[in-house]
Protein backbone atom coordinates (compact mmCIF):
# COMPACT_ATOMS: atom_id res chain seq x y z
CA UNK A 1 0.00 0.00 0.00
CA UNK A 2 1.14 3.50 -0.81
CA UNK A 3 -0.16 6.67 0.77
CA UNK A 4 -0.86 9.51 -1.62
CA UNK A 5 -2.92 12.69 -1.39
CA UNK A 6 -3.03 15.45 1.15
CA UNK A 7 -5.48 13.56 3.34
CA UNK A 8 -3.26 10.52 3.66
CA UNK A 9 -5.88 8.16 2.28
CA UNK A 10 -4.27 4.82 1.53
CA UNK A 11 -4.57 3.78 -2.10
CA UNK A 12 -3.65 0.31 -3.27
CA UNK A 13 -1.43 -0.39 -6.23
CA UNK A 14 1.29 1.37 -8.16
CA UNK A 15 -1.11 2.86 -10.72
CA UNK A 16 -2.04 5.69 -8.33
CA UNK A 17 1.62 6.58 -7.87
CA UNK A 18 2.27 6.33 -11.60
CA UNK A 19 -0.67 8.62 -12.36
CA UNK A 20 0.63 11.17 -9.89
CA UNK A 21 4.18 11.15 -11.25
CA UNK A 22 3.30 10.89 -14.95
CA UNK A 23 0.65 13.62 -15.01
CA UNK A 24 0.88 15.93 -12.00
CA UNK A 25 -1.60 18.45 -13.49
CA UNK A 26 -4.29 15.78 -13.91
CA UNK A 27 -3.61 14.53 -10.39
CA UNK A 28 -3.90 18.07 -9.01
CA UNK A 29 -7.29 18.51 -10.71
CA UNK A 30 -8.46 15.14 -9.32
CA UNK A 31 -7.27 16.10 -5.83
CA UNK A 32 -9.16 19.41 -6.07
CA UNK A 33 -12.35 17.59 -7.15
CA UNK A 34 -11.89 15.01 -4.40
CA UNK A 35 -11.49 17.83 -1.86
CA UNK A 36 -15.14 18.78 -2.42
CA UNK A 37 -16.33 15.29 -1.42
CA UNK A 38 -17.18 14.88 2.25
CA UNK A 39 -18.35 11.82 4.18
CA UNK A 40 -20.48 12.16 7.30
CA UNK A 41 -22.13 9.89 9.81
CA UNK A 42 -23.89 10.26 13.13
CA UNK A 43 -25.31 7.91 15.68
CA UNK A 44 -28.88 8.56 16.90
CA UNK A 45 -27.64 10.98 19.59
CA UNK A 46 -26.23 13.47 17.08
CA UNK A 47 -28.47 13.45 14.00
CA UNK A 48 -29.59 17.04 14.62
CA UNK A 49 -26.03 18.40 14.70
CA UNK A 50 -25.00 16.30 11.68
CA UNK A 51 -27.99 17.53 9.66
CA UNK A 52 -27.15 21.17 10.44
CA UNK A 53 -23.53 20.66 9.37
CA UNK A 54 -24.56 18.78 6.20
CA UNK A 55 -26.87 21.64 5.21
CA UNK A 56 -24.00 24.08 5.82
CA UNK A 57 -21.54 22.03 3.75
CA UNK A 58 -23.98 21.67 0.86
CA UNK A 59 -24.58 25.43 0.86
CA UNK A 60 -20.83 25.85 0.33
CA UNK A 61 -20.81 23.47 -2.65
CA UNK A 62 -19.54 20.28 -1.03
CA UNK A 63 -20.83 16.91 -2.19
CA UNK A 64 -21.82 15.20 1.05
CA UNK A 65 -22.40 11.47 1.43
CA UNK A 66 -24.19 10.50 4.65
CA UNK A 67 -23.46 6.95 5.82
CA UNK A 68 -25.00 7.31 9.26
CA UNK A 69 -28.22 7.58 11.17
CA UNK A 70 -31.22 9.52 10.05
CA UNK A 71 -34.25 10.39 12.14
CA UNK A 72 -35.98 7.31 10.71
CA UNK A 73 -33.04 4.91 10.57
CA UNK A 74 -30.79 4.71 13.65
CA UNK A 75 -27.29 3.19 13.43
CA UNK A 76 -24.72 2.61 16.15
CA UNK A 77 -21.61 4.78 16.22
CA UNK A 78 -19.37 1.75 15.71
CA UNK A 79 -21.22 0.66 12.56
CA UNK A 80 -21.61 4.00 10.78
CA UNK A 81 -18.20 5.30 11.91
CA UNK A 82 -16.57 2.18 10.47
CA UNK A 83 -18.53 2.59 7.22
CA UNK A 84 -17.15 6.11 6.77
CA UNK A 85 -13.57 5.03 7.44
CA UNK A 86 -13.82 2.13 5.00
CA UNK A 87 -15.16 4.55 2.39
CA UNK A 88 -12.22 6.87 3.05
CA UNK A 89 -9.79 3.99 2.65
CA UNK A 90 -11.47 3.22 -0.68
CA UNK A 91 -10.76 6.79 -1.81
CA UNK A 92 -14.36 8.07 -1.75
CA UNK A 93 -13.36 11.26 0.12
CA UNK A 94 -10.37 12.93 1.73
CA UNK A 95 -12.25 14.36 4.72
CA UNK A 96 -15.05 13.21 6.99
CA UNK A 97 -17.10 14.43 9.92
CA UNK A 98 -18.39 12.02 12.54
CA UNK A 99 -20.95 12.89 15.20
CA UNK A 100 -22.09 11.15 18.37
CA UNK A 101 -23.00 12.21 21.90
CA UNK A 102 -19.48 13.38 22.83
CA UNK A 103 -17.50 12.68 19.65
CA UNK A 104 -15.25 10.32 21.61
CA UNK A 105 -16.86 7.05 20.52
CA UNK A 106 -16.60 7.98 16.86
CA UNK A 107 -12.98 9.04 17.35
CA UNK A 108 -12.07 5.73 18.98
CA UNK A 109 -13.66 3.79 16.11
CA UNK A 110 -12.13 5.96 13.38
CA UNK A 111 -8.60 5.74 14.73
CA UNK A 112 -8.68 1.97 14.32
CA UNK A 113 -8.43 2.39 10.53
CA UNK A 114 -5.14 2.74 8.67
CA UNK A 115 -4.87 6.08 6.89
CA UNK A 116 -7.50 7.70 9.10
CA UNK A 117 -6.50 10.23 11.73
CA UNK A 118 -9.52 11.35 13.72
CA UNK A 119 -9.61 14.16 16.24
CA UNK A 120 -12.35 14.76 18.76
CA UNK A 121 -12.32 18.44 19.66
CA UNK A 122 -14.26 20.84 21.83
CA UNK A 123 -13.16 24.16 20.34
CA UNK A 124 -12.71 25.79 16.96
CA UNK A 125 -9.05 26.35 17.81
CA UNK A 126 -8.53 22.64 18.49
CA UNK A 127 -10.20 21.81 15.15
CA UNK A 128 -7.72 24.09 13.39
CA UNK A 129 -4.72 22.69 15.23
CA UNK A 130 -5.79 19.08 14.63
CA UNK A 131 -5.18 19.82 10.94
CA UNK A 132 -2.09 22.01 11.32
CA UNK A 133 -0.27 19.78 13.83
CA UNK A 134 -1.69 16.28 13.41
CA UNK A 135 -2.85 16.30 9.78
CA UNK A 136 -6.21 14.90 10.94
CA UNK A 137 -8.57 13.95 8.13
CA UNK A 138 -11.63 13.19 10.28
CA UNK A 139 -13.22 15.60 12.74
CA UNK A 140 -15.42 14.15 15.48
CA UNK A 141 -17.94 16.39 17.21
CA UNK A 142 -20.30 15.70 20.08
CA UNK A 143 -23.92 16.86 20.09
CA UNK A 144 -23.66 17.33 23.88
CA UNK A 145 -20.69 19.71 23.48
CA UNK A 146 -21.40 21.76 20.38
CA UNK A 147 -24.00 24.27 19.28
CA UNK A 148 -24.77 24.33 15.58
CA UNK A 149 -23.17 27.72 14.87
CA UNK A 150 -19.84 26.82 16.52
CA UNK A 151 -19.83 23.36 14.93
CA UNK A 152 -20.11 25.00 11.51
CA UNK A 153 -17.16 27.24 12.41
CA UNK A 154 -15.11 24.19 13.45
CA UNK A 155 -15.98 22.38 10.22
CA UNK A 156 -14.98 25.40 8.12
CA UNK A 157 -11.64 25.86 9.85
CA UNK A 158 -10.95 22.11 9.62
CA UNK A 159 -11.56 22.14 5.87
CA UNK A 160 -9.56 25.32 5.26
CA UNK A 161 -6.45 24.63 7.35
CA UNK A 162 -3.49 22.94 5.71
CA UNK A 163 -1.06 20.60 7.46
CA UNK A 164 1.72 22.65 9.15
CA UNK A 165 -0.08 25.92 8.31
CA UNK A 166 1.51 28.66 10.39
CA UNK A 167 4.05 26.20 11.76
CA UNK A 168 6.71 26.35 9.03
CA UNK A 169 9.58 26.05 11.51
CA UNK A 170 8.15 22.70 12.68
CA UNK A 171 7.07 21.30 9.30
CA UNK A 172 9.80 18.67 9.03
CA UNK A 173 9.30 17.49 12.59
CA UNK A 174 5.50 17.37 12.21
CA UNK A 175 5.73 15.39 8.97
CA UNK A 176 8.09 12.87 10.56
CA UNK A 177 5.93 12.69 13.69
CA UNK A 178 2.76 11.93 11.71
CA UNK A 179 4.57 9.17 9.78
CA UNK A 180 5.87 7.62 13.01
CA UNK A 181 2.45 7.75 14.64
CA UNK A 182 0.84 6.11 11.60
CA UNK A 183 3.51 3.38 11.71
CA UNK A 184 2.42 2.47 15.25
CA UNK A 185 -0.97 1.33 13.97
CA UNK A 186 -1.10 -2.44 13.37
Amino acid sequence: MVQVSVAGVALAGASAVEAQTQNPQAEAKKTMADATKILVAADPFAVTLKDAVVEHLKSKGYAVTDLGSTKDKPQSYFDCGAAVCKAMQAGQAQRAFLFCGTGMGMSIVANRFKGVTAAVVESVFAAKMSRAINNANVLCLGQMNWGEWMAKEAVDVFLNTKFTEGLDQFATFLGEACAKVEAIRP
